[in-house]
């Protein structure tokens, strides 16, 4: 049994589930999650991390959003309530799940994290925004309703305060890449 890919079809399913369901049709594996996925794993590679723990945090860290549980302000607390019982349903070992429900309890900043695998969580759901510009301007246009004369600054700001709250680690490494995504993409 493949706990990895187990948990990865179940969040593709409920994330579809969420698309067809709900009124924005937001799509949480394609538009985020895979891509905190990805990024978590190269940065668990790049510190030594341990892969499985931080795959699965990547997977489930923001399944109270996908399933509508509690408000967005809460997500991380109710994911882990959450992930707690499915990784139990599965007979995951207590001492790995308990890794992974931190890894989720602490992802919302950098600045939270107390181990590398925490630390990858934070850093690769920060990264995701970087990695779907198209969505963060969504964001921009359809949740925050900017107009194309005040996205750029709007996009500016957010990308400068996720850039901010990186670890240092990570913030050295993405540096160049950021400063890029800000000449070219926003003009900066």
């Amino acid at each position: 049994m493949d706990i990895i890919l187990i948990i990865k079809e179940y969040i593709k399913k409920l994330s579809e589930n969420y698309k067809n369901e709900s009124t924005d049709h937001y799509d949480f594996w394609n538009e985020h999650i895979k891509y905190v996925y990805i990024e978590s794993i190269k940065l668990a590679k790049k510190y030594n991390a341990d892969i499985e723990i931080v795959s699965l945090a990547a997977l489930l860290h923001d399944v109270a959003l996908i399933k509508k549980v509690g408000t967005k302000k809460e997500h991380h607390i109710n994911g882990k309530i959450i992930a707690d019982e499915i990784l139990t349903n599965y007979n995951y070992p207590k001492q790995k799940k308990e890794k992974v429900l931190n890894c989720i309890m602490n992802h919302r900043s950098s600045k939270n994290a107390t181990t590398k695998e925490e630390l990858c969580i934070a850093d690769a759901d920060i990264l995701s925004h970087f990695d779907n510009i198209p969505m963060q301007f969504d964001l921009a246009f359809n949740k925050f309703n900017k107009n194309l004369y005040n996205v750029r600054e709007f996009l500016l700001d957010w990308f400068e305060k996720d850039y901010n709250d990186l670890s240092d680690e990570t913030k050295q490494e993405f540096k160049t890449r950021y400063q890029e995504i800000c000449k070219i993409v926003l003009g900066k």
